[in-house]
């Protein structure tokens, strides 16, 4: 049954990735689908990568880490560096004579005079991709490195990635690291040489997010059915078990760990030129928390669960935060509690038992009882010669 259920899996991933990377966008341009709704797709599948990335962290690993809206941000800033590079002449300080040297708006402002040096290769964009996975990927590895070598786990590797978030949050806040401060990256105008206010280049950005969902899709689930994914399960069921058959578990999770925050990066990436604007608001403690709800409402450890997570909660907040602008968080509360209560294998494990209600054939259960035959009397001897008085 394990089998089938993967074909299915694989059936209905295949027919969603159709629909994402091609249908999708052919509606958008045919016009029945309005560029507003991409534009806000494309942001639900930037979410559905960041899921992927608590997924495989605390589905398959039992590592519940607050920290992936610190990679998912940085990964935003790093691009963001380029398209702030981008803006040059289109520029508002500019534009009224008073930046010769094409900075950044933000640091005429804050009145410097030249770029520092560290923004320089960000003018390439091949530069700025590369930076998007090796900055929050060099940061995982060296914290996860002293983390996990310090047998650091449970709640207190939670505490410490949501410190280690705040603290880049607070670092991010000051105007003297030239990163945007309070209010961060904003008014981009081209990526790529494409106007970013073109529909045609959103369309084009939405695609990407797409492709790029699907292959992280593809890449973590083969990633988890082979043995490193048999050892990150068991390093979630007992750890101490995997210590003493032999596997070195720190290393397990150190390598997991970075995988995840690229992952996270890489959907904080596409986010940025798609909404447009990076600010460390987006490293707030609920940035984190938010992604956990998305997993646990999908399902967790199942890859495919949490991106319909969040997809959901964030159509359900984008209506909510409408309708009910000051109950959203009451809502979310009480639908993580319902779901941890009711569902604990989150919307992807309820549509998985209704299949097997549905369609698993039913077992006769008198199909293979074999009647026993019934055992014959063992004869009494006869008693020979005459009993004695």
């Amino acid at each position: 049954m394990k089998r089938n259920i993967s074909k299915i899996e694989l059936a209905v991933a295949t027919i969603i990735a159709l629909f994402l990377v091609v249908g999708f966008p052919l509606l958008n341009a045919s016009g029945m689908v309005a560029d507003y709704t991409i534009n806000v797709w494309g942001k639900y599948l930037c979410y559905g990568l960041l899921a992927i990335s608590v997924d495989l962290l605390w589905g398959y690993t039992g590592l519940l880490s607050l920290g992936q809206a610190l990679f998912f941000s940085l990964g935003g800033y790093m691009l963001g560096m380029n398209l702030m590079l981008m803006i040059g002449q289109d520029g508002q300080y500019y534009k009224s004579g008073n930046n010769p040297n094409l900075l950044p708006d933000f640091m005429v402002f804050l009145g410097h005079t030249f770029l520092p040096s560290f923004w320089r290769p960000f003018y390439s964009f091949p530069f700025a991709v590369m930076m998007v996975v090796a900055i929050p990927g060099l940061l995982a590895l060296i914290f996860g490195f002293f983390a996990f070598r310090s047998r650091i786990k449970g709640v207190y590797f939670s505490i410490l990635t949501q410190a280690l978030t705040y603290a880049a949050y607070i670092f991010l806040l000051q105007n003297d690291v030239t990163m945007g401060g309070n209010n961060g990256f904003t008014d981009f105008k081209r990526i790529l040489g494409y106007n970013l206010r073109e529909p045609a280049t959103q369309r084009g950005l939405y695609i990407a997010t797409a492709a790029v969902l699907v292959g992280v899709y593809a890449f973590s689930r083969w990633l988890t059915t082979t043995k490193f994914g048999l050892v990150q399960r068991a390093i979630r069921d007992s750890e101490t078990r995997v210590l003493f058959s032999g596997y070195a578990a720190a290393n397990y999770k150190l390598f997991i760990f970075v995988i995840a925050s690229s992952v996270a990066a890489l959907g904080g990436a596409l986010y940025v030129p798609q909404v447009g604007i990076i600010n460390p608001g987006e490293l707030a403690t609920d940035k984190s928390l938010e992604a956990v709800v998305w997993c646990a409402v999908g399902g967790r450890g199942t890859i495919i669960g949490p991106i319909i997570g969040a997809i959901f909660v964030n159509r359900l907040k984008s209506w909510a935060t409408t309708s009910y602008p000051d109950y959203w968080l009451i809502i979310l509360g009480v639908m993580f509690i319902l779901i941890v209560l009711f569902l604990p294998k989150g919307i992807y494990g309820l549509v998985l038992q209704v299949w097997n209600f549905l369609f698993k054939p039913k077992l006769d259960p008198t199909r293979d009882i074999v009647a026993v035959p019934e055992a014959e009397p063992t004869p009494v001897p006869e008693t020979v010669g005459t009993p004695s008085k």
